[in-house]
């Protein structure tokens, strides 16, 4: 446990949509003082899944989310969550992740390490994201590798565009983070086909303009999840936070993704792969922050 660290997250409809809520928020009570939850107004009993954890840290906010707002109602519900936070630095996941105990050893050990070093503004966490199950993960540029997960708070960072990440101040300039060792798995694309469908479903709320619903659409339309380059066999161990959750969904993950179908567009992204495997180096990679 860390003191001073708090945890925070939002969630909705998470029974429908098949979130591992209940192993995000137990990946964090392992090194958090609390974690502060903003459950939006659900059709499901959403609430009762996180109440049901029954750990005094766990802290709700029950809110109302305003999805006139598109795709920045997600930074402002993962903004109502961080401002609630009474910690110094707070740890940030999404409902579809886990932090492996691993993870939030690296994380304590960071922030110890950073506490008195005023330029480090966040940490970094490095991702797997499983994809067509729990058993393969895919690889690609199109995924991100590493992204801000722990933050200093205080420091001016907001929650940026749909909160994939941060910035800091009016100017929105990229926060100045730290890499660890700490392995975020996102499960998002990991389960059932119909979970797939309602996060399709509920996507069109927030991705609401003609040029996304179509593609959405389109998605939803193929059933199956599309076939992409680089997709990579995990044979690690998962975190234990997360490993019930996935033993009563593993049966129905498996055997989701299309056939290969490969494209000429595709030798841009194996090229990428090759430089990047040989060098380290991601080439023209987005980021939300600096290393510092």
């Amino acid at each position: 446990m860390v003191a001073g660290l708090s945890g925070f997250t939002l969630v909705r409809n998470a029974v429908r949509l098949d979130y591992p809520i209940v192993p995000a928020i137990r990946s964090l009570l392992e090194v958090c003082d609390e974690v502060v939850v903003n459950v939006g107004r659900s059709d499901d009993d959403t609430r009762g899944l996180v109440t049901g954890i029954g750990d005094p840290r766990v802290r709700v906010l029950d809110t109302e989310w305003d999805f006139s707002r598109g795709s920045e109602v997600l930074a402002i519900e993962t903004q109502r969550a961080l401002d609630a936070c009474r910690g110094r630095w707070g740890l940030y996941i999404q409902a579809d992740e886990v932090l492996h105990q691993d993870g939030a050893a690296s994380i304590a050990r960071a922030v110890a390490e950073c506490e008195a070093d005023a330029r480090v503004e966040g940490l970094l966490v490095n991702y797997l994201h499983f994809y067509g199950g729990f058993d393969t993960i895919a690889t690609s540029r199109r995924w991100y590798r590493r992204e801000v997960r722990c933050v200093r708070l205080g420091a001016g960072v907001r929650s940026y565009r749909d909160a994939q990440g941060f910035r800091v101040g009016p100017e929105r300039r990229r926060v100045a983070a730290r890499p660890t060792d700490a392995v975020m798995f996102h499960y998002g694309w990991a389960t059932s086909a119909e979970a797939t469908h309602q996060k399709h479903e509920a996507a069109k709320a927030i991705y609401s303009w003609a040029e996304s619903r179509a593609r959405i659409e389109r998605a939803q339309a193929r059933g199956d999840l599309e076939w992409v380059p680089l997709l990579r066999p995990f044979t690690g161990e998962h975190p234990r936070a997360a490993r019930e959750w996935i033993a009563g969904r593993a049966h129905r993950a498996r055997g989701r993704i299309g056939p290969r179908d490969f494209r000429l567009d595709y030798l841009r992204t194996y090229l990428s792969d090759w430089i990047e495997r040989a060098t380290g180096h991601r080439l023209f990679e987005y980021r939300n922050y600096r290393v510092v």
